[in-house]
């Protein structure tokens, strides 16, 4: 298990290090995890040491978001407060979401020349 995640921390610490020489417009735990996908990518399937560290991280993800929920706890009344702004932004960036969805859906599944001949 400590191989698997000695290995995980390998590719982040990669992929900090690509961050602050190549990219420094990327995080380095993305550039990590795209180097951990190419890897896997590569090599045709998981080792056994990775599945094992990642099934056991994500058998406790939840525990990952106990601080944002005391945050949001913390910030309650300051919520409260701005509650209509609040969901009025959430359904608006919600319903734009959907939108462009639909647009970049349309532009990219043009007919093929079969169907545009069917009757």
């Amino acid at each position: 298990m400590i191989h698997g995640f000695l290995q995980l921390l390998a590719f982040q610490a990669l992929g900090e290090l690509c961050s602050r020489f190549a990219l420094p417009f990327i995080p380095g735990p993305v550039l990590g995890l795209v180097l951990l996908l190419a890897f896997l990518g590569l090599r045709g399937s998981v080792p056994a040491s990775i599945d094992l560290v990642g099934s056991g991280i994500l058998q406790h993800l939840g525990l990952l978001f106990i601080p944002a929920s005391v945050g949001v706890i913390m910030y309650l009344p300051l919520l409260a407060a701005n509650a209509l702004a609040l969901g009025l932004a959430l359904v608006l960036s919600v319903a734009a979401t959907i939108a462009v969805t639909a647009l970049v859906l349309k532009a990219v599944a043009r007919p093929s020349p079969e169907d545009e001949h069917a009757p």
